[in-house]
């Protein structure tokens, strides 16, 4: 699956920021391997750190999931608050791909702030959106 470029900019005391990366905690990197690379459809980059596993897109890396931190309470839902939202070339076709897989979705295609989107939840709790651009 191929991610379309999305880089946030803002400035900030003067200076361009982005955002470039992001990482979430979950509980069972296996399984979450699977769901993020088998379900979703995410490529595992070449190398990982230890205790985690990177994703990447044609351009590099893009997303990671790792263990949790030493003193994170995973009783409860780790991804509670969180929202990560995806570009992606096909909304609809991908929506497909994650139902077929057997992924939860919480929200079917619909119009959205930024075109068709739809919204899964992996297995922690995070809630996925995948917009078409």
């Amino acid at each position: 699956m191929s991610l379309l470029p999305v880089k946030l900019e803002v400035e900030v005391d003067g200076m361009q920021t982005r955002l470039d990366f992001a990482s979430v905690q979950v509980r069972d990197l296996g399984a979450s391997r699977e769901f993020y690379s088998q379900v979703i459809g995410f490529e595992t980059a070449e190398h990982s750190p230890p205790g985690a596993v990177v994703f990447r897109d044609g351009q590099g890396a893009i997303f990671a999931i790792r263990v949790p931190l030493p003193g994170t309470d995973t009783s409860k839902d780790l991804g509670l608050g969180v929202g990560l939202w995806f570009a992606v070339g096909d909304a609809d076709a991908l929506h497909a791909r994650i139902v077929s897989g057997g992924g939860q979705v919480v929200s079917p295609p619909q119009p959205g702030p930024f075109g068709r989107m739809f919204v899964v939840r992996d297995p922690d709790g995070y809630g996925l959106t995948f917009h078409q651009r």
